[in-house]
């Protein structure tokens, strides 16, 4: 089968909940939709503008409130763990997350005699008074002390239990992880049992499908060490017609692979244009929009500044299914402005879209932030910029 580009764009923005304007509902429930739907929400702790994974969610959720994920967690309905990267995931995958905890187990051989005596007096002491942080594993009386009790290692010591799975976070203080035993956080009615191979591999293969729409193997497998496995599992599921495969004209990196059922519903984008996160669940793999939606996209926090083209933080701007610009933007919590530092037209499908649309995407990015202050520093348009200064 053969999808034309435009067809292939639809069907992923679709699939990333970036197609209309309310995709998941509103509120509490709408966000853990959201998160189901999605599989994972990456956490990152830059804070330019409101954090990723608040900023993910308010892209799909209309009136998103930052308590929502903190809510969702002490209610146990989400659970933190990794995915590529630190990630909110759905409770109900719990499950999937063991074989990675028992990689880490396996590890624990490698670690010094002293590290693992660490490990066990932070466990014991967790299981004695209940959820700590790593704070409050400082010695006030003496900082400068070495031993179990010294917050440096106990920090190292509750990470490596998070990972192996003894320890689970149930929420947080300001960034500070709450740390807790699985047993007092977990509900009984969450499945616990390791996934066979193959519960694993589908689970991977249904949630890449389920949330990009379109994906070849090696997006399918993003930075897993079970390649093998997933691609044996992959034919068979071709075989089985449960999958299909498809080329896609103008694209390389394939073959691609759809979940056929993807194709009978409608593909008609209405949502309004949207300020992106860099580590949204649509931009996170940039061979991706470079294949599909001809979009060379590159985080410059992480580049030198002399070489930067476009801004420390420059975040894309989508419009249905095209990327036609980006955005280096600001947010100045202490004097509640919004700073645009750069606003970058991509290409003459950015002048075909109507200042009014830009103006109210600015607008909700700006009370999203709550930094209702809005000013420009510089921009490639002038003239299209001053017209959506106009709106603002």
């Amino acid at each position: 089968m053969k999808l034309t580009k435009t067809e292939a764009r639809r069907l992923i923005i679709s699939a990333s909940g970036l197609h209309k304007s309310i995709p998941f509902g509103t509120g509490l429930s709408a966000v853990q939709r959201a998160i189901r739907h999605l599989g994972y929400v990456q956490i990152d702790t830059i804070s330019v503008v409101e954090r990723a994974h608040h900023h993910v969610l308010a892209s799909r959720i209309p009136g998103y409130q930052i308590k929502y994920i903190d809510h969702l967690q002490k209610q146990a309905k989400i659970l933190e763990y990794w995915s590529h990267a630190a990630a909110y995931l759905p409770m109900e995958d719990y499950r999937y997350t063991l074989p990675l905890k028992q990689h880490f187990r396996d590890l624990k051989d490698r670690w010094p005699k002293s590290d693992q005596k660490i490990m066990a007096a932070v466990l014991e002491r967790i299981r004695q008074e209940g959820p700590l942080m790593a704070r409050d594993f400082e010695n006030p009386g003496d900082r400068n002390r070495q031993g179990w009790w010294d917050w440096k290692p106990a920090k190292l010591a509750l990470e490596r239990l998070f990972f192996q799975g003894s320890l689970v976070t149930i929420g947080r203080k300001g960034f500070q992880k709450i740390y807790d035993l699985p047993e007092n956080y977990i509900p009984s009615h969450v499945n616990v049992s390791t996934p066979s191979e193959n519960e694993y591999a589908d689970y991977l293969i249904n949630r890449a499908l389920r949330s990009h729409g379109i994906v070849s193997f090696s997006e399918m497998t993003y930075l897993q060490k079970v390649k093998k496995h997933i691609a044996d599992f992959l034919n068979d599921k071709l075989k089985k017609k449960e999958i299909q495969r498809v080329d896609v004209e103008g694209v390389s990196g394939g073959p691609y692979f759809i979940d056929p059922s993807s194709l009978e519903q409608p593909m008609r984008l209405t949502s309004p244009l949207k300020i992106l996160s860099p580590f949204d669940n649509l931009t996170i793999q940039r061979n991706r929009l470079r294949n599909f939606f001809d979009y060379e996209y590159q985080i410059e926090c992480y580049v030198p500044s002399s070489k930067r083209i476009y801004g420390y933080f420059c975040l894309p701007i989508l419009n249905r299914d095209h990327f036609i610009g980006r955005v280096d933007i600001k947010a100045d919590r202490k004097n509640s402005a919004l700073i645009i530092n750069n606003i970058f037209f991509e290409n003459e499908k950015a002048k075909d879209v109507p200042p009014v649309k830009y103006s109210k995407a600015i607008i909700e990015f700006a009370e999203f932030n709550q930094c209702p202050n809005i000013s420009v520093k510089k921009s490639s348009d002038d003239l299209l910029t001053k017209e959506i200064m106009l709106n603002i």
